[in-house]
């Protein structure tokens, strides 16, 4: 029977769950492929923390490139996360002749470009399904189940932490304070979420996803990005009652022949499939010609369904190596009718306003004549009861308005 080595750098959540899955599914997965894949070493920084699976010490290093300059080691998992060393690790370990799967959506988002040049240059694949959604099986669903088909748009919730903090906020009616602290003692939130609350962590996310929809590598700055943070429990209520519910959504799409690509807190309408979406649980909404509005739902983050992911890489890359085949890591080539990428004061938006006005007649006039000048006018008003002496908060749903508000 065939065997296939790998190694595994960083050895922390996801890194223990997929020595996990190898070892307890070892049977089950010979059963399925023919063919045995071994763990020949696993490199981490802090080697003496207790993790919840039980490895060989002498399989065991903090030096990566004992896996790296290996000659018997086909496969290396790069789980590490970060950019430097990581992106110096995949790079060397492609110039080594071996094949990489990684979860590290930064190090792709920022760097995908030459390490995907790199890897095609040497005849090598990475693969990267955990890197969005984690279980979620978006990426091999577009580049091979939807291969047919030209994209229109796709929007994402790709980030559990966020989900969670908005649901919560709904749910139990709290600050967002309040929701994030308890994202963290229920261990949904990084001890520093500031990627994930910002918006950031989606999208990195996005950056792949519209490469695999379009074709087209869009920088990090030229995506228009805003987090959670500034969502208050009173405007997922005011939303609530205009029959709203408020997602962070990662959203790329295409406008004839422009594409906006941005990051941002939406109100979807309550009965649109995402607004259900909630806790950890992420969702990825996509828009084809021929398979029509698909929805992709699982747990978007975890140890289990992130190593699954990752095991499903290597399971794929066993399968090229004994077949002797080499698939491109992205297959994709630039919708080549896109001529520009929209910038946000060219966006065409509805958008949810809040304002807290002095009750007294002529008020509302008053906003809306002030509205009126810059060219905006108004879909929908409510005036809600008094928060405070003689002052009233006025929401209101603009029509669509080009530029940022």
């Amino acid at each position: 029977m065939k065997k296939i080595n790998i190694g595994i750098i960083g050895f922390g959540n996801i890194g223990a769950g997929v020595a996990k899955i190898i070892n307890s599914r070892k049977s089950l997965l010979v059963d399925k492929i023919e063919t045995e894949i071994l763990i020949k070493k696993i490199c981490d920084k802090d080697l003496t923390r207790k993790r919840d699976v039980a490895v060989d010490k002498n399989l065991l290093t903090n030096d990566a490139y004992e896996i790296i300059n290996d000659p018997g080691i086909d496969i290396v998992v790069e789980l590490m996360g970060g950019i430097n060393p990581a992106k110096e690790f995949i790079l060397a370990a492609l110039k080594k002749g071996k094949h990489v799967v990684t979860a590290n959506k930064a190090l792709l988002a920022e760097h995908g470009n030459e390490l995907f040049r790199e890897a095609n240059e040497r005849g090598k694949n990475i693969y990267f399904e955990a890197s969005v959604g984690a279980g979620i099986p978006i990426i091999k669903s577009i580049k091979e189940g939807l291969v047919a088909n030209k994209f229109n748009s796709i929007f994402g919730i790709v980030n559990g932490t966020s989900n969670y903090v908005l649901t919560q906020m709904s749910k139990e009616n709290c600050s967002f304070n309040n929701a994030l602290s308890d994202a963290k003692l229920k261990g949904f939130a990084e001890k520093d979420p500031t990627f994930d609350i910002q918006g950031i962590d989606s999208a990195h996310k996005l950056v792949l996803l519209t490469y695999l929809t379009f074709g087209k590598f869009v920088n990090l700055k030229d995506i228009f990005i805003e987090g959670i943070s500034q969502i208050s429990a009173a405007d997922i209520a005011y939303a609530k009652d205009l029959g709203y519910t408020i997602k962070l959504l990662a959203i790329a799409k295409k406008e004839v022949d422009e594409l906006e690509v941005r990051v941002h807190p939406t109100l979807l309408p309550s009965e649109h499939l995402l607004a259900s979406v909630d806790g950890v649980f992420n969702a990825i909404y996509v828009s084809s010609d021929l398979a029509g509005d698909l929805m992709f739902y699982g747990p978007g983050a975890g140890q289990l369904p992130a190593a699954s992911a990752v095991v499903s890489d290597i399971v794929d890359l066993v399968q090229d190596i004994k077949a002797g085949l080499f698939r491109p890591t992205l297959n994709s080539k630039e919708d080549s009718s896109i001529k520009n990428l929209r910038k946000i004061e060219e966006f065409e938006n509805k958008y949810y306003i809040r304002i807290t006005a002095v009750d007294k007649p002529g008020v509302l006039a008053k906003i809306s004549g002030i509205l009126a000048k810059f060219g905006i006018s108004i879909a929908s008003v409510n005036q809600k009861k008094k928060v405070k002496s003689h002052v009233v908060p006025v929401v209101m749903v603009t029509h669509e308005v080009k530029g940022e508000l």
